[in-house]
């Protein structure tokens, strides 16, 4: 048998495992993530399984798995995933890839864990970025010191600019065909520029917006179901740990075949600092001057939970960022133009059934790339950053 053959099949059998971590459906998603209670049971044996059914949604979960130390809580590993609805179908493979090769490594003596598959699981169902009633969660996550994430935060005084944006993000008519809906992105892009200048564009497209229910990066008028459900869990969670470690699965931004970890504004180490501890190649803050400024975010509202209610619990807290189209002002403009597309064709619909495909084609890429390569590189990220981010935290079990 040739040394060519051995690798051919080799590199096969590499790739089928590979597409194998990568789900098909919500359904088939989810049945796998309870079946690795029996797994975590081997090390956690009074781990157990939990499921809350979304009330506006038949048949629809978010379950999670959670596990206390068997001695001790000195620490909690957090990981969550499909907080924005599509993007859970790569992140339930990179909560996989932590289950398979990494969980024996860490201490079920003092270590605990909770695992989140789909916090949006209507979207990732409906292959939505957003929840069922057009929020986007990551803009729902308000902090207010008089009530903790509630109506006090939500105030249309957040994000002015979005108003003048308006008609370039929300056209209100159905979607024509490729060639005009592009050309019309086009001309509205071009418009807006002129008009409000890049940075505006850029900026306040996608901060959030709390007062056009039907528009794109809409945060709400109130804390949605799936947001309450994880501030309980978070906040009954936490509480007897000394360290928390949390990392929340995304895809859409970045460089292609790079996965970059975003942290909270909040964060009070810097990047360059965490890049070097961590090992890995790409680490920024979700501000203006690394990535971009977000209201309502979920890793900042789990940094003022834990400032304000837990001050003597160390934190840290990351998003895996997977990129898709790639980071160059091109691609940030398809970007924008199949969110803005995708929303419209929702609310307004299509008189053509091949127009309709190509926006539900186009959206997938951007949150859910098919590519073998793709896909291969987003594995190797998601073990690297593991291996960084643990090894540096102190969540490896070390004899």
């Amino acid at each position: 048998m040739s040394r060519s053959y051995i690798n051919s099949v080799t590199r096969q059998t590499a790739s089928a495992r590979i597409a194998a971590l990568f789900p098909r459906s919500y359904e088939g998603s989810r049945a796998r993530f309870r079946q690795n209670l029996d797994r975590i049971q081997q090390f956690w044996p009074g781990a157990r399984l939990v499921s809350h059914r979304i009330s506006s949604s038949e048949g629809l979960t978010i379950d999670w798995i959670e596990a206390s130390p068997l001695t001790s809580c000195e620490r909690l590993l957090i990981l969550t995933t499909g907080e924005h609805g599509i993007e859970a179908y790569v992140g339930s493979a990179v909560i996989q890839v932590m289950i398979d090769e990494f969980l024996h490594r860490l201490h079920p003596g003092t270590t605990g864990l909770l695992l989140v598959h789909a916090i949006n699981p209507w979207g990732m169902k409906y292959r939505r970025r957003v929840n069922s009633q057009n929020v986007d969660l990551n803009r729902n996550f308000l902090w207010s010191e008089a009530a903790p994430g509630i109506d006090a935060g939500y105030e249309p005084a957040y994000n002015s600019h979005y108003d003048r944006l308006s008609p370039l993000l929300n056209p209100q008519k159905p979607v024509r065909n490729q060639i005009i809906s592009k050309a019309g992105f086009a001309y509205r892009m071009l418009r807006s520029l002129l008009g409000n200048g890049p940075s505006v564009v850029w900026n306040y497209s996608v901060m959030g917006q709390y007062h056009e229910p039907r528009g794109i990066y809409y945060g709400g008028s109130q804390l949605e179901e799936e947001t309450q459900v994880l501030v309980d869990l978070f906040r009954r969670q936490i509480q007897p740990y000394r360290q928390i470690l949390f990392l929340d699965m995304h895809t859409g931004c970045g460089p292609r075949y790079q996965m970059s970890l975003v942290n909270s504004s909040i964060e009070p180490r810097e990047s360059a600092k965490l890049a070097a501890e961590f090992h890995y190649p790409v680490v920024l803050k979700a501000n203006k001057e690394e990535f971009y400024e977000i209201q309502g975010d979920m890793l900042d509202y789990l940094y003022h939970l834990v400032f304000d209610e837990f001050p003597d619990t160390g934190l840290y807290a990351t998003a895996f960022e997977f990129g898709t189209f790639g980071n160059s002002w091109l691609a940030e403009l398809r970007d924008l133009r199949i969110t803005i597309l995708e929303n419209q064709l929702y609310w307004y619909g299509s008189h053509s059934d091949k127009t309709r495909a190509w926006i539900g084609r186009e959206y997938e890429q951007l949150y859910f790339p098919s590519e073998s390569k793709w896909r291969a590189k987003a594995i190797i990220d998601a073990r690297r950053a593991f291996e960084g981010i643990l090894r540096a935290e102190g969540f490896f079990y070390i004899i």
